[in-house]
């Protein structure tokens, strides 16, 4: 009996900008057009459907997105010419930031959708068909309440980590930032949603859960039986689901740093001894124009407490440099936190006007050589207390969770609790990937740890 093979399949490209947050949507993106036929491509030359998931947070993002979008006109008319058909979708801040400009900027562009509204991304597609669409208002509903789960198949070959979200969308509308007009107000999802994520993915192997939103800590969510939970009472809940060993959350406002979530660093072993916690600056002046809400002095007393809880917690931060009105002495102000604190990973950047944001209209910008010269000052401070705290690690035992299998025969590759790579051998020992393995780090490269074997301390389900 002869058989006939089933045409193929549509293919789905999706290129990530910007936050953890957009990582996790490009995944949901997936998965709401998996039931629809789309698999996945590594190749945007063989995709039927290209989705940029955008970030609009600094202006060389937004501008990335636009020359990306010059590159896949062109790589449209290619495919049209071959008799394929290609869409072109522009999801994420951008998105809803610019809504209908981006097609008038480039008409190739066949769909726009904001951050909230992907769960509709199969009929919008549908739509696009007869037309260019833009889909950027904020839906009633919630779009997770409207998403297809992820099969077992697609959790597990994205690896032994997962995002989870459980909250987004901001409140403290900080002058330098888009989010609460991209992503609108905080909206906290109801515990038992996030449980059933979490569950969910623990049953497909998962070992390490990263709780993320604009503002995690600020997470309000609906309990099982009423009332709002914080995020420390979360975290407590999801240490309790079968196979998740570790737990991390971001990204956290100072703010929002309670005693029970300082405690929880103390009192959980699935809580990672490592803490993103954004500062921005570290002059009190520039924090006021920033409408931070806090100063220097209130973050150091954060920091002390969370040491004096975890003593071995590692500490990461965002800074912007250059801000509008920002002196030398200001400056110099950022360089004294980053000395008094030491912080084992850091993400800093020039001060990027925002459309749409108070800061972009002030008249006190600072030149750009000044940033310039500014953010070198500060990287090159920051890279140095990076290295040192990897240099700290030399000696010590650490457990890492096995990731993946490494280039040498017999070489397997993880992360420590504190998001440093490592690789080890471990021939002959059946160590699995998911597996978490007792490692002693032996040597030091630029980004990444090699460690000896001692032993096993958990096995993978």
């Amino acid at each position: 009996m002869t058989q006939t093979s089933k045409p193929a399949g549509k293919r789905l490209f999706v290129k990530s900008y910007g936050c953890q947050m957009n990582v996790y949507d490009a995944e949901r993106m997936a998965d709401a057009l998996a039931p629809e036929g789309f698999a996945g491509t590594a190749d945007v030359a063989d995709a039927d459907v290209v989705v940029l998931n955008t970030c609009h947070i600094r202006e060389k993002a937004a501008e990335k997105v636009y020359s990306e979008l010059g590159r896949l006109r062109v790589l449209k008319g290619e495919r049209a010419a071959r008799g394929l058909e290609t869409t072109i979708v522009v999801a994420g801040c951008v998105a809803q930031a610019e809504g209908a400009e981006i097609q008038r900027r480039m008409p190739a562009v066949d769909l726009v959708v904001g951050p909230q509204n992907y769960h509709r991304l199969p009929a919008l597609l549908e739509r696009s068909r007869n037309g260019p669409v833009v889909d950027t208002e904020f839906p009633l509903e919630d779009k997770f309440d409207h998403l297809p789960a992820p099969s077992r198949e697609a959790m597990r070959a994205r690896g032994v980590s997962a995002f989870v979200t459980v909250q987004e969308g901001c409140d403290k509308f900080c002058a330098f930032c888009v989010v609460p007009y991209t992503r609108g107000a905080e909206v906290s999802r109801p515990v038992a949603r996030v449980l059933a994520d979490v569950e969910r993915l623990a049953g497909a192997g998962i070992r390490e859960i990263t709780l993320i939103g604009q503002n995690v800590n600020a997470y309000h969510g609906e309990g099982p039986g009423g009332g709002d939970w914080t995020l420390a009472r979360l975290m407590s809940r999801v240490a309790e689901v079968p196979g998740i060993a570790r737990i991390r959350y971001t990204t956290s406002h100072p703010l929002d740093m309670d005693d029970a979530l300082i405690a929880l660093h103390r009192d959980l072993p699935q809580a990672m001894p490592y803490l993103h916690l954004p500062v921005q600056s570290g002059s009190d002046a520039i924090l006021k124009a920033m409408n931070r809400k806090h100063d220097a002095a209130s973050y150091l007393t954060i920091v002390e407490k969370v040491r004096a809880a975890r003593p071995d917690i590692a500490l990461s931060s965002d800074f912007i440099v250059g801000f509008p009105g920002e002196t030398d002495a200001d400056f110099e102000a950022t360089m004294a936190l980053v000395e008094a604190v030491g912080f084992a990973a850091a993400f800093s950047f020039k001060y990027s006007q925002r459309p749409g944001t108070p800061a972009a209209d002030a008249r006190d910008q600072v030149p750009e050589p000044v940033k310039a010269e500014r953010l070198a000052r500060l990287q090159e401070r920051l890279e140095q207390q990076r290295q040192a705290f990897n240099a700290a690690s030399l000696g010590k035992v650490m457990p890492v969770l096995i990731e993946r299998e490494g280039r040498h025969p017999g070489q397997l590759v993880g992360k420590s609790p504190y998001l440093q790579g490592v690789h080890f051998d471990a021939t002959g020992t059946g160590l699995r990937i998911g597996d978490i393995a007792d490692v002693e780090i032996v040597a030091l490269s630029t980004n990444s740890m090699t460690g000896r074997l001692v032993g096993s301390r958990a096995s993978a389900a």
